[in-house]
């Protein structure tokens, strides 16, 4: 992994644990990096991370809206 060095306003009330948490999630969103990735970013489980992600407006389904149309239409054409 890189390691990253950020200088923050001495006014930014925040800590290193939730810096890495928007980092990772806002990664996560943008598709930069996976799910896994951003966990082990954060310090979190897998599932842990999916449970945090609310709290940062981010969907634990990271597909854009054309792809999940696309599942659809193959999980209706597809037969058993």
């Amino acid at each position: 992994m890189k390691t990253l060095k950020i200088v923050l306003p001495e006014t930014v009330d925040i800590d290193q644990q939730e810096a890495l948490l928007i980092l990772a999630s806002k990664m996560y969103e943008k598709g930069k990096i996976s799910l896994g990735q951003a966990a082990i970013m954060a310090g979190f489980s897998k599932r842990g991370f999916m449970e945090v992600l609310t709290n940062y407006g981010v969907s634990i389904f990271n597909y854009q809206a054309s792809d999940i149309d696309k599942d659809v239409i193959h999980a209706k054409n597809y037969h058993i």
